[in-house]
C-alpha cells in the first residue's frame, strides 16, 4: 500500500512562530483520516500542505508521490479534490451551482471560456444527487443555505475523480440536522471501496463519519497522537490534545466527547 501523504519533520514558521513544529505523518491509500485539535493547532495549515497551497519552512512533503518544491503543484492539484471555506469565498455568488461543480475539472471558480464535454455535466449533476441537492442544478450559489453550500463544496471536490479529498471543516456552522445529514452523506462516501483516500478536518469528535479508520490529535502545531482511530481517540490522549479532562464515547461508530 503506497503513501498518497508523507510528511517528514515539517515545519512551518510565520514571523517567527512555529505554526506546524516538526510533524511527520503518513497517510496511506484507502485510509480514511480526520484531524483534530483546538482552534490554533494547525490543522488547516497541515491541510494547506496536503492541497499543495502551502510549502513547508523546513521538512519534506510528498503529496501522490510528489514531493513538494520540486514538482508543477498546478499539475497535481486536479488530482486533489478540496472543500473548505477558503475556496467557498472566491466562488462567485451569481455562479450556477452546476458550474460551480462542473469548473473543478479546470481547478477555477467561475465559468470563463473553458470547455465541457456532456459527461463532464452529467457527473456534476450525478454528484449534486448522490450529495442531496438534485434540483438545485440552476439555483445561484449565492440563495443556498450554509448546508446546501456545503454539499455542492463536496460535489465539487468530488468532480475530478480525485485520488486525494481533503475536507477542512465540512460541519462548520451547520445546525444539527444539517450536520447530521452531511456527516451521514460523508459516511456513505467513506465506506464506498472507490472513493479516494480522504482527510478531513475538524473541531468536534460528533462530526467525525461513520467509516473513518485513522486520526491525527495535533495541538500548538506539534503531533499529540496518529494512529488508527480506535487507539488514538481515547479519553487520555484527547484530554491532552484539547487541554481539559475529557470522557470519549463510541456508539454506533460514531465518536463524542464531553467534560468529565
Amino acid at each position: 500500500m503506497s503513501d498518497v501523504l508523507r510528511f517528514v519533520d515539517v515545519d512551518v514558521v510565520r514571523g517567527g512562530v512555529p505554526i506546524v513544529d516538526h510533524v511527520s505523518w503518513d497517510v496511506a491509500e484507502g485510509e480514511r483520516w480526520v484531524v483534530l485539535g483546538p482552534n490554533g493547532a494547525g490543522k488547516t495549515t497541515v491541510l494547506a500542505l496536503a492541497a499543495t497551497l502551502l510549502h513547508p519552512t523546513r521538512g519534506t512533503v510528498e503529496v501522490l508521490d510528489e514531493r513538494l518544491g520540486r514538482t508543477d503543484v498546478f499539475e497535481l492539484r486536479p488530482r486533489i479534490g478540496l472543500a473548505s471555506a477558503a475556496l467557498a469565498e472566491r466562488i462567485p455568488p451569481y455562479e450556477k451551482v452546476s458550474d460551480v461543480v462542473v469548473t473543478a475539472a479546470y481547478a477555477v471558480t467561475g465559468r470563463w471560456r473553458e470547455r465541457y464535454e456532456g459527461g463532464d455535466h452529467g457527473r456534476a449533476l450525478w454528484l449534486l444527487d448522490q450529495l442531496g441537492m438534485a434540483g438545485f442544478e440552476d439555483r445561484t450559489f449565492g440563495t443556498l443555505s450554509e448546508g446546501e453550500r456545503k454539499r455542492v463544496q463536496v460535489a465539487r471536490a468530488l468532480m475530478t475523480d480525485p485520488e486525494l479529498l481533503l475536507l477542512d471543516e465540512p460541519a462548520a456552522g451547520l445546525d444539527v440536522g444539517g450536520r447530521e445529514d452531511l456527516v451521514r452523506r460523508l459516511g456513505v462516501i467513506a465506506g464506498d471501496d472507490e472513493a479516494p483516500t480522504t482527510v478531513l478536518v475538524t473541531h468536534h469528535l460528533e462530526e467525525i463519519p461513520v467509516g473513518f479508520t485513522h486520526a491525527l490529535l495535533l495541538r500548538s502545531g506539534r503531533v499529540v497522537a496518529a494512529g488508527p482511530i480506535e487507539d488514538v481517540l481515547t479519553a487520555p490522549l484527547v484530554s491532552e490534545t484539547f487541554g481539559i479532562a475529557l470522557d470519549v464515547e463510541r456508539r454506533s461508530d460514531r465518536w463524542a466527547a464531553r467534560a468529565r
